[in-house]
């Protein structure tokens, strides 16, 4: 009896669930995949051809030039407006490792320019309306890269 109990229980509780998530009470947690090589290859192309996060992420050697050993590793910012900007950032954060942001905050600047806290991002930084793929692929390119400790 006790058996026969405890599968019926078993049974409504599944039930409730299922239920529950078909109408929006509760949302099944999304399994999170690892990126493969292509979605981290095309993050790369996104990076350094596409948007160019290196020339403002990157700090540049005493020529001028991107210093690649610390590649996305945060930079002063070296352009300048032609207006005096109050708003103009002084710096860009660090990018290579992924130690800036959460994955949804980082979502959230690239797909609909909105800051990671819901501040309206500071200029130089372009506000970007990417795809969610295009987005996850950045983040799994930027997750990809080493994380130096400052």
């Amino acid at each position: 009896m006790r058996a026969m109990s405890a599968k019926v229980g078993s049974l409504v509780l599944f039930v409730t669930l299922a239920v529950a998530v078909s109408i929006g009470w509760t949302k099944p947690k999304p399994v999170s995949v690892p990126p493969d090589k292509s979605e981290i290859e095309r993050g790369r192309y996104l990076v350094e051809d596409v948007a160019m996060c290196g020339e403002c992420h990157t700090p540049r050697d005493a020529r001028g030039e991107l210093n690649r050993n610390a590649w996305l590793q945060g930079a002063p910012i070296w352009i300048m407006p032609v207006k005096s900007n109050p708003n103009w950032a002084p710096s860009a954060p660090a990018l290579a490792g992924f130690p800036s942001f959460t994955e949804e905050e980082a979502e959230r600047v690239l797909e609909r320019g909105i800051g990671p806290e819901g501040e309206t991002l500071r200029p130089p930084m372009h506000i970007y309306h990417m795809k969610p793929e295009d987005a996850k692929a950045i983040i799994a390119y930027l997750k990809s890269l080493p994380l130096v400790q400052h």
